[in-house]
Order: structure tokens, then sequence, then C-alpha cells
């Protein structure tokens, strides 16, 4: 047996040798990766030595700054409804329940008359039928076509007049304009056209009051189409006056739980309002509507206590016959011109509930509400778009579009005018509620294109 063989002596400077296997692997969590400064593939004077306090598992030190525990999302408590507002969301809902059932015939009276107007006739002509029969709007039609071509309203004659007042030496041209060049007309003083919009009566009343909306319309005509031969048929108008009662008159167990007041709800325009003065004339009002694309300004005095409201359809009055030269009076001049019948102005406070505003359109003709305050100052003014918007897309994320701001514009008083004002009560009793909206008058059912009524006239209505 041999003897064991003398490992040789090594000098104090020459680096002593350490098996890898004795040497601790800094790893990264992997089985076979590699140490933290080397491998074992290495010559052994760069293989490192394991040095006290460095021992696997190695903890850094941001480790101690993330929590042990798994985080959990605490979720959102949601903020519990009061009881007025379930009342108004539950009154909001009864509406819109109703208005998808029912369609645009439901809203139309059982007897009613339509005017509608060629598309070749003079524009001079078409307005002298509409003062005769005492008519704001007339639905349009191409008889070379046979389709149905668009709606006449008082803001085509607030355009003829813008063009009027830039091309004042071209008078004759106007007086041959024809209600084809309507169009025309709108891009001569850079005025983008309406989207000609109508409606399948048989669609829910509900499609027709969204697309009114969307499209800025304050009325809408019923075209019928033929699914074989293709042709269309104008049925009637629908105004949203005539939605809002449809609804006040048929949805009183609905509308009487709108109990919180318009300003609360946000229902109406209250900054920047325009306003004008009775000292103006007609064309600087008119220019305001055009500007701020407004239906309507108020006429207040100097303290701003209101007066009256100069509407886009008293235009009417003051331009049939063609004497334009009437547009430079004044507005206390105009208001004169208003026909008797006319219903006068309502008026409402911020305070007032949006059930006393339903029960009032039940009961009147009302296209407007300006809202005052105890002393008559003006403080906004609540259309019946602002009103049919909130009924129809308040709460709905994504569909409730607010007006837009307006710019406020002050003038100077004349002559004060009579305004009646609505006197609502806090505390109502429910209206009865009616299955079918009874008409407002009762008259012979009528077609007429190109021609001039001589039955008693229905009345206007106004936006």
């Amino acid at each position: 047996m041999k003897p064991p063989k003398p490992e040789p002596k090594r000098t104090a400077d020459e680096p002593q040798h350490v098996p890898a296997a004795t040497v601790p692997a800094m790893s990264s969590g992997e089985d076979s990766g590699p140490d933290l400064l080397g491998s074992d593939s290495g010559p052994p004077a760069l293989r490192s030595l394991p040095r006290s306090g460095h021992e696997l598992p190695f903890v850094q030190p941001s480790s101690y700054l993330r929590p042990r525990t798994r985080s959990r999302t605490i979720p959102m408590v949601a903020t519990p409804m009061s009881p007025i507002d379930e009342e108004q969301m539950q009154g909001l809902r009864g509406v819109r329940d109703f208005l998808q059932v029912r369609t645009s015939y439901d809203v139309l009276p059982l007897s009613f008359r339509l005017i509608v107007l060629d598309n070749e006739l003079l524009i001079k002509k078409s307005l002298e039928i509409l003062v005769q029969n005492d008519i704001v709007s007339a639905p349009l039609w191409d008889s070379q076509r046979s389709k149905f071509a668009g709606l006449l309203t008082a803001t085509d004659y607030i355009n003829l007049i813008q063009y009027y007042c830039q091309y004042p030496d071209r008078l004759e041209e106007v007086e041959k304009f024809k209600l084809s060049s309507l169009r025309e007309i709108e891009r001569a003083i850079g005025v983008s056209p309406l989207e000609t919009v109508s409606i399948d009566p048989n669609k829910s009343l509900y499609d027709a009051c969204s697309r009114m909306l969307k499209s800025r319309a304050r009325r809408i005509p019923l075209v019928d189409c033929d699914d074989e031969t293709g042709r269309e048929t104008v049925v009637s108008v629908i105004t949203q006056y005539r939605i809002l009662k449809f609804i006040a008159v048929n949805t009183g167990e609905h509308t009487v739980l709108l109990k919180k007041p318009v300003r609360q709800i946000g229902v109406g325009t209250y900054t920047k309002l325009i306003t004008a003065r009775m000292s103006d004339s007609v064309l600087d009002v008119i220019n305001l509507m055009v500007v701020h694309n407004i239906s309507a300004v108020p006429i207040v005095d100097r303290n701003k206590v209101v007066l009256n409201v100069f509407e886009a359809v008293d235009v009417i009055p003051c331009i049939k016959g063609g004497l334009y030269e009437e547009l430079g009076s004044t507005v206390g001049e105009a208001l004169t011109r208003r026909p008797e019948n006319f219903q006068g102005i309502y008026t409402c406070q911020e305070d007032d509930r949006l059930d006393s505003i339903f029960n009032t359109l039940r009961q009147s003709r009302v296209h407007r509400l300006v809202v005052i305050d105890d002393t008559w100052h003006l403080k906004g003014i609540i259309s019946l778009s602002d009103i049919l918007k909130y009924v129809l897309f308040y709460g709905d994320e994504g569909e409730y579009f607010p007006v837009p701001s307006q710019a406020i514009h002050q003038t100077e008083q004349q002559a004060p005018k009579q305004i009646e004002q609505v006197q609502k009560k806090q505390t109502l009793q429910p209206p009865q509620p009616e299955l079918t909206l009874q008409p407002e008058l009762t008259l012979q059912p009528e077609l007429t294109q190109q021609t001039q009524q001589t039955q008693q006239p229905e009345q206007p209505e106004q936006t």
C-alpha cells in the first residue's frame, strides 16, 4: 500500500484554490444561472469567495418598501339618491316609456289641415300664403321628382333679409327668387344649410323627438314612403309644442313627479343672455338672431326689466308685401303688427318646478318661458328644446347635450309692452290622465299645393 501523496506546499503569495462546489451561487431565481460576479467556467482567480452577511437568500433593500399582503381595491359606495331625486327619475322614465310606445300619428289631432307649397313657387308668393292663412311654416314639395323637398320656416325669410342687406342693388332679383333658390341664398350669405329632416310617422315618438333635437329643428315633417312604389307622401308636421302638450295631457301621473326647480336641474339658459331694447331696429335684432343662432331675443329696459320678446316669426309681418324698408323701424313698432290672437309672453321664476310648467303647457299655447325675479328682472330663458332635452336625455350618459352659452348684448327701451305672467302654485293637484289628445281645432283635412286656403285658419304654432 502506497502512502498518500503529500500535497505540495504553497507560498503565502499564491492564492489558494477553492472548489467551485463550495461557492454559493448568487442566483436570480434560475437553477442554472451564473453567480453574482462570474461563472464557474472562469479562472479560479476571478471567482469570488462568499462574504459574511451576504449568504442566500439575499433581500434587496427595496423589498422592504413593498407590502407583503396583496392589495385589494375597495369598491366605491354609490351615494344614495334622495327621495325627490328618485321621484324625479321615476317620472322621467315613465315619460320616456310612454314616448317609446307611441307613434307620431298619435300626436296628430282628429282633424287638421296641411298646406304644402311647390318648390317652384315664388318666395314672395309663399309669404302671402303664410300671412293669409295665419301659419308660420309649410312643407315643400319637389314636383319634378315627386319628393319631399324640405320645410319653409321664418328662418328662410331671415336669410332672405340678410341677402337683401348684403346685396341691396339686387332687389329685383330678390323679388324673382323661387323656393328652390333657398339653398343658393344660404350659400351666398355664408350660412350653413339646415339638414332636411323628416321621419316616418310609424316610428316611435321618442325617435321623432331625438331626431328633432339632434338636428336642432323645432318641428319635423312626417313623410310616409310606399314600400312598393317608393312614392312619398307628406302626412303632417309636428312641433315641439304639440309633443310637449301631448305629454302633459296624457302622462299627468308621471309629470306630477317632476318636482325639482328648473334652475336646479339646469333647464334653460341663465348666463350670457342676448337682449335688445325697444329702440333698436328690426335689422339689428335680426342680426343678433343670425349671429347667435337663436329664435328669440328678450326686450329689456336699461335696468334689465323684461318688457317683451321679439321672436323669429315677428319678422314675417314686417316684410309682407315686399316692404323691406320697414326693417329699419324699431322693435316697438314691429311688435304692434302682431296678430290679434297672439297668445302673449309667458314667464316663470327660477324656483318654479317642472311639473308646474307642464301644467301650464297643458292649458296654454306656450313656446318659451322668460325667467324673471320678483321685480321682473331678466334671469334666463327656457325654450321648449330645453324642456324636451331634459325629459329625453337627462341621466343617460353620452346622450344629454346642453345648449351652448350665448354672449351678452344690451340696448334701450322705448315703450313697454304688456306681458302675461303665469302664476304657478308650488303645490298642484295631479292632472287627470287622458287617453287621447283632444284637438284644439276641428278642421276639414286638406292637402294643397300652390294654393291659398279660405277656411277658418288654425292657430299658428310659433317657435
